[in-house]
């Protein structure tokens, strides 16, 4: 069992423990609904025919259409996207959001395919998947390795392949789109804008002042870049990131204009301004206030838990603390935001997007960082009073609410037949 799902479904068991939800819903929720596995060719540049193996998990649609992204990176696999897909479920469950859970993904790795290629990977696969996803069945999203070009792809090789009189109304199969082909202004950052939005509700409660604080980023892409540039925008004090290259280091901060533009043209931190890169573990044993994990799951282990010098992690990406570096954590006193909390933001603005196609509409970014504003902020204070109220974890919190709306639902509709 991937760790990530394993991570996934302790805590998973012991919030239906602590919320008393009945053995039939832990039953339904514990495995996902459906397991899609394609296998599917698609010809190089070269001319050579290789074969893919591309996965879709749908977990629970009990609230509405499955909704969650799709990754093309060399480790996916079953257990990992089930583990993911059950995430989706509980995140947009928390965040009040009509969606069920899924997630997905392609494994290869897309930086040894030139972009000719990662369009045919995509339309193939969007083609092998068939009817399995549509705008009220099944909503792919932008995940790792994947972007809003990919969204274009899939979204124009669905329309393409459905009835000619009903193109124009199914551009919401996916989102994450770009703005010109129906995206919405504010979702490529709406992710690393939520996390960061979460730790301003997390320093007021504690008095804290973000412009006098340092913040330490591992991963530099969609939602850790974008989170640098919310703090920045605070005066807050980037003094650290770290990706595959190595740890940069900087003791009066990052400029994070210059350093989004380096990683844009090279791809990771090396070479940026004739910096020395320091090690990964340099990085987790940094002194600083707050950590952004927004890289892979399973970053943060129990060694990386005893090294830690934060105060605050807010998880930026999917199950980056393992379950005993969770208790390590907590046992130290370093509070953590959970991912299912932190990193909503991106399925709450691919909602307001879905919306906007549904109804032929497009909204100024002010609205939607608005809206995003008030959704992710009220999950963030149901989750603290919740935590407070049954002395649990906020994590803990975060799944015990998540699943009672799940429960009632299931409660109030029955189980057909």
């Amino acid at each position: 069992m991937d760790k990530l799902f394993k991570n996934v479904i302790n805590i998973f068991n012991e919030a239906c423990k602590t919320a008393d939800i009945g053995k039939t819903i832990h039953t339904i929720l514990k495995q996902p609904k459906n397991e899609l596995i394609v296998n599917f060719p698609v010809r190089m540049d070269s001319g050579e025919m290789k074969l893919f193996k591309g996965y879709r998990i749908q977990h629970n649609n009990i609230l509405g259409p499955y909704k969650g992204g799709f990754r093309f990176h060399p480790q996916v696999n079953l257990d990992e996207v089930k583990g993911l897909a059950m995430l989706m479920t509980l995140k947009c469950s928390l965040a009040d959001l009509p969606f069920g859970g899924a997630k997905g993904g392609v494994k290869f790795n897309p930086k040894d395919h030139s972009e000719s290629e990662m369009e045919r990977i995509t339309r193939r696969f969007v083609h092998a998947l068939g009817n399995n996803i549509g705008p009220n069945f099944d909503i792919p999203a932008p995940d790792m390795g994947t972007s809003a070009q990919t969204m274009n792809w899939m979204m124009d090789t669905y329309l393409n392949t459905s009835g000619s009189l009903e193109r124009q109304c199914l551009k919401g199969v996916v989102t994450g789109k770009s703005v010109k082909v129906g995206g919405t202004k504010g979702r490529a950052q709406a992710t690393g804008y939520g996390v960061v939005m979460c730790i301003e509700e997390w320093a007021k409660q504690h008095n804290y002042d973000l412009s006098q604080k340092t913040f330490i980023i591992q991963g530099f892409g969609k939602v850790g870049s974008w989170a640098a540039k919310r703090l920045d925008s605070l005066g807050a004090k980037v003094i650290a990131v770290n990706d595959c290259a190595g740890t940069l280091y900087m003791k009066d901060g990052i400029p994070i204009r210059q350093l989004t533009e380096h990683i844009q043209n090279k791809g990771s931190l090396e070479d940026f301004m004739g910096q020395e890169l320091l090690s990964r573990e340099d990085f987790f044993s940094m002194k600083a206030d707050v950590m952004i994990p927004a890289a892979l799951e399973n970053q943060i282990g129990e060694e990386e838990a005893r090294m830690a010098q934060v105060e605050l992690i807010a998880e930026g990406a999917n199950g980056p603390i393992n379950n005993k570096a969770d208790a390590i954590l907590e046992e130290r006193g370093i509070a953590v935001i959970p991912d299912i909390l932190a990193n909503s933001g991106g399925v709450i603005v691919s909602y307001f997007e879905w919306l906007q196609n549904r109804s032929n509409d497009y909204w100024h970014e002010h609205h939607v960082l608005e809206k995003l504003h008030d959704k992710i902020t009220q999950a963030y204070h149901i989750v603290h009073d919740l935590s407070i109220e049954l002395n649990v974890s906020k994590r803990e919190a975060a799944y015990i609410r998540a699943l009672k709306n799940i429960d009632e639902v299931y409660t109030e509709r029955g189980i057909f037949p």
